[in-house]
């Protein structure tokens, strides 16, 4: 197993796109946001509050079942 090396402009492209999407998801969450309508109940808060959680953990999962395979 290889560590990758990246280049500046590389690392500088990634952190960009990631400060673009974090902005996008911003500006959706403060004006498209008050328009759904998702009832306060504790099923709701436990389903956002655990959903990144459970992706990640499924991602990787996924991952690993993939590299156990190689």
């Amino acid at each position: 197993m290889g560590i990758a090396v990246l280049s500046m402009k590389d690392q500088l492209s990634f952190v960009l796109k990631v400060f673009f999407l974090s902005v996008v998801i911003s500006l959706l969450i403060k004006y498209a946001g008050p328009f759904l309508f998702i009832p306060a109940t504790s099923v709701n808060a436990l389903i956002i509050v655990l959903f990144p959680t459970v992706m990640m953990a499924i991602a990787l999962l996924w991952r690993f079942q993939a590299h156990k395979q190689n």
